[in-house]
C-alpha cells in the first residue's frame, strides 16, 4: 500500500512546478500519479483542479487520500496514460509526465523491480499481464537478447540472454536474485560501475509494461487534448525515454528532429508549429542528486503549446 509516510522526493519538483506554471481554475493531468508528490504540489499551488491518473492498483488508498482532502478539485482515474485520450475528454491546461517505475514499486520487493531484494521476478506496474519471469522463460534466446539490447543498451546482451537460455534448461527463472546472479556470471561486478543487472533488467520492465509505446501514445494524445498555450512537463530517467520525448517536442516546433522509430505515428501531417517553445535537457541541482541519489539521471523537458490549436488533423491513428 502507498500512504502519505512512503518514503518518497518527487524529483525535480521545484522546476516541475515552474515550468507547469499552475494557475486558478485551470485543469491539470499528473498521468503518473504513484504517490502524488505532483499532484498535491500543484493542487496547492493554485485554486486548480487536477486528474490523476496511475495504472498501479496499489495507489488506489493514497487516492482516496487526496479525494478527502481536496474534493471535487482532485480526480483519479485508474488506467494507463497511454490512452489519455479515452480516459479523458475534456481539454485541459497541462500535463505533467514522470516516466519509468516508481519510487515506491522499487521499494517495494514483492514487485520484483529491484534486483537488490529478492522476490518473484514480476515488474508488472499494472498488476496483470505477462511478467518478467514469462519473459525470460519462454522467449526465444535470439529475441531476448536483442530486447535486452535495443531495451537495455547492453552490450552484453548476446551473452546475458545465452546464459538465460543454457540456465532455464534445467530450472525456470523464478526471482530476482536468481537473474541478477545470471547476469553476474557474465558481467562481473566491479567498483565505481553500475550494477551489471541494470541495464537487463531495464529491459524487462520497459517490455513488460509497454513504457516506449505508452510514452509515444502519451505525449501525441496529450498534445491534442492540450488547450492553446497549455503546457507538458515530461520528468525522464533514461536516453531511450529522453530521445522521445525531445524528438517530439522538436518536431512538432518547426525543428527537424528527422524521421525516428521512438516517434508516435502521425496519421497527417502537421504544421510544424504547434509548439511554441520547447527547451533543452534541464538537469536535477547538484543539491538535490546530494539529497536523493535516484534524481541523478533525470532530465526535464517541456513544451508549450501555440496560442492557435494546431493540432488539427491528429497525432494518432
Amino acid at each position: 500500500m502507498i500512504t502519505a509516510n512512503n518514503k518518497h522526493f518527487p524529483v525535480m519538483l521545484n522546476e516541475v512546478l515552474e515550468y507547469l506554471n499552475p494557475q486558478d481554475n485551470k485543469t491539470y493531468v499528473d498521468a503518473t500519479f504513484g504517490n502524488g508528490g505532483y499532484s498535491l504540489a500543484i493542487l496547492n499551488a493554485a485554486k486548480c483542479n487536477l486528474i490523476a491518473i496511475d495504472r498501479d492498483p496499489n495507489v488506489l488508498p493514497r487516492a482516496q487520500e487526496f479525494k478527502q482532502q481536496f474534493g471535487n478539485r482532485f480526480t483519479f482515474i485508474s488506467g494507463r496514460f497511454g490512452n489519455i485520450a479515452e480516459l479523458i475528454s475534456n481539454p485541459v491546461d497541462g500535463f505533467v509526465f514522470d516516466i519509468g517505475v516508481s519510487s515506491m514499486q522499487l521499494d517495494e520487493p514483492l514487485r520484483g523491480f529491484s534486483f537488490n531484494k529478492e522476490a518473484p521476478l514480476d515488474m508488472r506496474m499494472s498488476c496483470n499481464g505477462l511478467s518478467a519471469a514469462d519473459i525470460v522463460n519462454s522467449m526465444d534466446e535470439h529475441e531476448l537478447a536483442d530486447l535486452i539490447y535495443n531495451f537495455g543498451e547492453e552490450k552484453k546482451s548476446r551473452q546475458i540472454a545465452h546464459k538465460i537460455a543454457l540456465y532455464r534448461q534445467n530450472k525456470k527463472i523464478e526471482t530476482t536474485t536468481e537473474l541478477a546472479q545470471i547476469i553476474c556470471s557474465v558481467i562481473k561486478p566491479s567498483f565505481n560501475a553500475i550494477h551489471p543487472a541494470t541495464r537487463t533488467f531495464q529491459a524487462l520492465r520497459i517490455a513488460v509494461n509497454d513504457e516506449l509505446q505508452e510514452l509515444k501514445n502519451g505525449l501525441a494524445q496529450a498534445t491534442e487534448l492540450l488547450n492553446p498555450q497549455g503546457r507538458i512537463v515530461v520528468v525522464d530517467f533514461h536516453s531511450l525515454e529522453d530521445r522521445i520525448v525531445k524528438n517530439f517536442f522538436n518536431s512538432l516546433n518547426g525543428k527537424s528532429a528527422g524521421v525516428s522509430r521512438y516517434m508516435p505515428q502521425i496519421s497527417q501531417p502537421l504544421k510544424p508549429t504547434v509548439f511554441t517553445q520547447v527547451s533543452k535537457a534541464i538537469n536535477p541541482s547538484e543539491q538535490e542528486c546530494a539529497a536523493n541519489p535516484r534524481s541523478r539521471s533525470a532530465k526535464l523537458r517541456f513544451a508549450v503549446k501555440s496560442p492557435l490549436d494546431e493540432t488539427k488533423g491528429g497525432l494518432h491513428d
